[in-house]
């Protein structure tokens, strides 16, 4: 629903014919692991990493017998030799990382002269309309005020803020831009499912008062359904994607 288009997306932008060993940080489930192995020519290597060991091996287990060098990796400290990458890719990974700066300094270390650095963050929060849907109508079951935390995955929505970040790390150029998409699901309740079933504000409902979580996602289904269309939901979505050259 949110991160199958923006994979693609940026797929498209790798010049396959550029990199012999490509380096994918912040690789999840491995989303966009997939569309890059696909991109690149058969003999490049690709080093697909996480900091997260369960979230790698939901990757690994999707991506069974692919050519695919696994790692467990802390984007803060790369275990790389400096110039030994063509390519680094981090698609929404960057505003979890506790020393940004560090991170994407890491990242210019190890990429060779004229090497790429693709990263994506989210915009504003109401720019991920169903996502905020879920927000509005999920943060008035909680008392106030919310954990900063519930503001991580947007927290890097400016643009210029993400530019003087990488050219601070040495990047230069530095090319910065919001791409919008649309996310799409089967249907506004198998929406809702997911977001019930993945959404950190519904994690902490359910510890005070599971009951409620039936009420919540039945709303919620019933109000994607009246702005997006019930089968299939179509809803606007915003990000910002970098590109930054050493």
């Amino acid at each position: 629903m949110y991160f199958e288009p923006y994979a693609i997306e940026v797929s498209r932008r790798v010049d396959a014919s550029s990199v012999q060993v490509a380096l994918e940080l912040a690789a999840g489930t491995g989303r966009v692991t997939r569309h890059l192995r696909s991109v690149l020519s058969p003999g490049a290597k690709l080093i697909a990493s996480d900091i997260n060991p369960d979230m790698l091996a939901i990757a690994k287990e999707k991506l069974k017998g692919a050519n695919i060098d696994w790692q467990i990796i802390d984007a803060q400290d790369l275990p790389f030799e400096a110039d030994s990458i063509d390519l680094a890719v981090c698609c929404f990974g960057l505003m979890f990382m506790p020393d940004k700066l560090k991170a994407c300094s890491e990242v210019r270390r190890v990429l060779r002269a004229g090497g790429m650095f693709i990263t994506t963050t989210w915009d504003k929060p109401e720019t991920i309309e169903v996502s905020y849907v879920y927000r509005t109508i999920t943060e008035s079951y909680l008392p106030r005020p919310l954990p900063e935390s519930y503001n991580l995955p947007t927290s890097m929505h400016d643009e210029s803020v993400l530019r003087e970040l990488l050219q601070e790390a040495g990047f230069s150029p530095v090319v910065v831009e919001k791409q919008k998409k649309d996310s799409q699901c089967r249907s506004a309740e198998d929406a809702a499912e997911a977001l019930i079933q993945a959404g950190a504000i519904s994690s902490v409902i359910m510890s005070l008062k599971p009951a409620l979580i039936s009420e919540i996602k039945s709303l919620l289904a019933k109000e994607l359904g009246k702005r997006y269309g019930k089968a299939p939901m179509v809803a606007p979505m915003s990000a910002i994607i970098a590109h930054a050259w050493k």
